[in-house]
């Protein structure tokens, strides 16, 4: 294939010299003439394992050259692919700019191409914020072009997870491929670049692709983040901290797992937020500032605050409440989620009834029957033995859990009820591109 790639810095010159080795012809452009020089001569812009063998070799194979003109980039490839810079300001927001101009660029090089000629394709790799592509990039392709994006020219987004220092090995050996992919055409084409290399390929709607990369790094910065905290408590405490680390790293079912990483409501039950309280005060009492641990439970509630904004926004009243434990398959009540939200429903006069085929008042026993007692001392007034008596109740139903009874209640929703989905039921996919279905964070 022929590639044209815009941005010669790290993931530029990595992307070109690693795609040029797989066989692709490959044409870099920057506007700066020295790192255009530097790969003229074989030579890397970047300092880089392995990056310097490699392009010196694909320069004198003749499968990798650079240039400064954008015309004859675009005239030399179907498929280009933009690595530029996106600089990140004090607050956070990211300068477009230098997409913006390679966007008008290219549309104005595809508008003096002559009729006939095949279908050019723009892939960006830069990180940009969801929806920068289709708002704004993709309008100033086609203005400038006077083409129609997805016939005419082709678009997609294609996030790189290289690490600067390991790059062109993680080029080879990705941890997974994703393309957001204007049009299945468009998607094709980005494929084909990877076809061979290691890891599941993702093809997504264009905004996916965008947030991907962002939901990555912000969680490699959470890990380090959490394991350097950990770290400043167990030295507070005089313990060794990869030792510590070494026994948590080891459970690959809940702690390094997919466990608890998929959107739904807020954590509670009789250990999660009581342990955290608990290493929370330890920190503060051995004088160690823990901010990351400190504002979990904040955010906890700040989730809990947003479901009670979400009902209370459509202004009814009759409330039916699908769930009260903590989780699903007990009967455990103490720091749920569900009772917390359920107490702030009552103290706004809403109408409320409860199912949870768990949940029984004459078998609560112990702490849990005083803590449901504290909390909800009418609870043998809301709860009812049926589902389908809750949803006849209801004008919004909430659903807290996903039971086989709940999910067949729910089904017969009438088209006036709200369905208010916290735990994403089996069919959100479906029932999203229904009327009067909201999920909490899908």
């Amino acid at each position: 294939m022929r590639i044209s790639v815009f941005g010669l810095g790290y993931v530029g010159s990595v992307s070109a010299a690693c795609l040029a080795a797989r066989g692709h012809q490959v044409i870099g452009i920057d506007a700066n003439p020295d790192k255009v020089a530097l790969i003229a001569s074989g030579r890397a812009p970047v300092v880089e394992e392995r990056i310097g063998e490699l392009t010196a070799e694909v320069v004198r194979s003749g499968a990798l050259r650079a240039t400064t003109d954008v015309t004859e980039a675009i005239a030399a490839s179907d498929v280009s692919l933009i690595c530029v810079g996106t600089p990140s300001a004090p607050n956070g927001s990211l300068s477009t700019l230098y997409l913006e101009r390679v966007a008008e660029q290219i549309g104005r090089t595809l508008a003096a191409r002559a009729p006939g000629e095949p279908r050019h394709t723009v892939v960006f790799r830069s990180t940009m914020l969801p929806g920068t592509c289709e708002e704004l990039l993709v309008p100033i392709l086609s203005k400038a072009s006077q083409l129609t994006p997805g016939i005419d020219f082709g678009v997609a987004v294609n996030p790189e997870f290289l690490r600067e220092g390991t790059s062109v090995r993680d080029f080879y050996e990705p941890p997974k491929t994703v393309i957001g992919e204007l049009d299945e055409e468009s998607g094709d084409t980005v494929a084909a670049l990877y076809e061979g290399l290691p890891g599941e390929v993702f093809r997504v709607p264009v905004a996916v692709a965008e947030m991907t990369k962002y939901v990555d790094n912000t969680f490699h910065a959470v890990k380090i983040g959490f394991a350097n905290e950990i770290g400043a408590v167990c030295r507070a405490l005089g313990l060794d901290s990869h030792q510590v680390m070494d026994v948590f790293l080891a459970d690959r079912k809940l702690n390094i797992s997919p466990a608890y990483l998929r959107p739904g409501f807020a954590f509670g039950g009789s250990c999660l937020p009581k342990d955290l309280r608990g290493l929370v005060y330890a920190a503060r009492r051995a004088d160690v500032s823990v901010p990351m641990l400190s504002n979990v439970l904040p955010s906890n509630e700040e989730h809990l605050r947003r479901a009670f904004e979400l009902i209370a926004s459509y202004g009814r009243r009759r409330i039916g409440l699908f769930g009260l434990s903590f989780k699903p398959g007990t009967d455990d009540l103490r720091e749920s989620p569900l009772v917390e939200l359920a107490e702030r429903l009552l103290g706004k006069g809403y109408d409320l009834r409860i199912y949870d085929a768990n949940v029984s008042l004459s078998r609560l026993m112990g702490a849990n029957r005083a803590y449901i007692e504290a909390r909800l001392p009418h609870l043998g007034e809301l709860l009812t033995s049926s589902a389908t008596d809750v949803l006849d109740h209801a004008e919004i139903c909430v659903a807290g859990c996903a039971d086989a009874d709940v999910l067949t209640a729910l089904d017969k929703a009438g088209p006036d009820q709200v369905i208010i989905d916290l735990v994403r039921l089996p069919d959100a996919a479906v029932r999203r591109a229904r009327p009067g279905y909201v999920g909490l964070g899908w």
